[in-house]
């Protein structure tokens, strides 16, 4: 068995080969549960409230276990507002992560 082949699983549903961390299958669409495993345990419509009402606070990092950069945004009102936007941005795209580097979970 070669490398490239050692990640691939079968789906479930209708038996191609997947990428052991794909979310869902390629071809049926099917969610692969293997796959979820990749997402925090962190919901993003708290983390976007909270970024949106307490953005310059940094209430929002603090929920996803940035406590350093949660407490840099509270001591700079957000970057002046900036950094909080972007993050509010991050968050509604879906490019925002937890402490742990995953995506939140939608």
């Amino acid at each position: 068995m070669t490398d490239s082949t050692a990640s691939l699983i079968f789906c479930s549903t209708c038996g191609d080969k997947m990428a052991s961390t794909a979310a869902a299958c390629p071809k049926c669409g099917a969610p692969n549960a293997a796959g979820a495993a990749g997402t925090s345990k962190k919901e993003w419509l708290p983390a976007l409230l909270l970024c949106f009402f307490f953005g310059v606070l940094g209430f929002h990092r603090f929920y996803v276990g940035k406590v350093a950069t949660g407490i840099l945004q509270l001591l700079t009102f957000g970057g002046l507002g900036i950094w909080a936007l972007i993050d509010l941005i991050l968050i509604l795209i879906g490019s925002f992560k937890d402490a742990e580097g995953l995506p939140l979970k939608r």
